[in-house]
């Protein structure tokens, strides 16, 4: 059974260009391609002889692996190699498919990361392999899949805690905005919530 939240196949995406390792990029997206056969391994890359030197260094170490038939039907079912014109285009794409787990081997890795809105967890730089977040590195590695990485963050420490919103209001911050909430609930003809809000400020208007 997965613990993954909205539980999904495995994925990885790698963001590279020119200066990346061809040798690790391809060993990363290998990582999680053994996982199961629905596992996706995804590389964007702005460079077409990374994306060639990546595909012959995966298929190498498939030959050698211990899950080598795992490893060939995941590729071989959701493995992609995309070449794109720009790093904008790879972070584009990325935030479109929102993965799982999202690496970044870049000349600028940080800056590419400002610019990532969608991903469950992101790896930066090329010694920031994703199996250093499974065993090591230290946040919750239950993580959105599936594309869920849009509008869901990682497990953290705050969905075990049971919270209140605390409001408190003086009348004087009340006043230059009370009209404004009758007018909302009016709107929604509401006119007990306005009332509500109305009966505090009657005696001014005697």
């Amino acid at each position: 059974m997965s613990i993954d939240s909205i539980a999904g196949p495995s994925e990885i995406m790698v963001i590279a260009d020119e200066t990346a390792n061809p040798r690790f990029v391809a060993a990363d997206l290998l990582s999680q391609a053994e996982h199961d056969e629905l596992a996706s391994a995804i590389l964007v890359t702005t460079s077409r002889e990374l994306a060639e030197q990546v595909s012959a260094e995966a298929e190498q170490f498939v030959e050698r692996l211990s899950r080598k038939e795992i490893l060939r039907k995941s590729l071989d079912n959701y493995g992609y190699i995309l070449v794109v014109d720009t790093l904008e285009d790879a972070i584009e794409t990325a935030n479109e498919i929102a993965s799982e787990h999202l690496e970044i081997v870049t000349k600028n890795p940080f800056e590419v990361m400002m610019r990532v809105k969608n991903a469950g967890a992101i790896f930066i730089g090329e010694y920031s392999s994703e199996p250093l977040g499974d065993y090591f590195a230290g946040p919750n590695h239950v993580l959105p899949t599936n594309g869920t990485a849009k509008f869901f963050s990682p497990l953290g420490v705050d969905d075990f805690i049971k919270k209140s919103s605390i409001i408190y209001y003086s009348k004087e911050a009340l006043e230059p905005i009370h009209k404004d909430i009758i007018a909302f609930a009016e709107s929604e003809r509401l006119t007990a919530h306005a009332n509500s809000i109305r009966v505090r400020f009657e005696e001014e208007k005697q």
